[in-house]
């Protein structure tokens, strides 16, 4: 039986490595807790998960509403 938090922080931090990774930059330390909180999801143009914003500057949830976007997750970044 699957557990509910394999979908929770642990999944979103392997899947922010993993962008990470496909846009060739470091993967060390990329995640922190110290992180700002960035807002991934799929568009008409990409449907495969991009960085859409900051969470402090894109509203997911209009954006999700609107139909603009799907899949949406928020995860901890660190800068760049």
């Amino acid at each position: 039986m699957p557990r509910g938090d394999e979908e929770g922080p642990v999944a979103e931090e392997a899947q922010a490595r993993m962008d990470a990774l496909e846009l060739g930059e470091s993967v060390e330390g990329d995640v922190s807790p110290e992180g700002r909180s960035a807002v991934f999801g799929s568009t008409a143009a990409d449907e495969k998960p991009h960085f859409l914003g900051w969470a402090d500057d894109v509203d997911a949830d209009e954006l999700f509403e609107r139909g603009e976007a799907w899949g949406i997750s928020r995860r901890r970044v660190r800068k760049t």
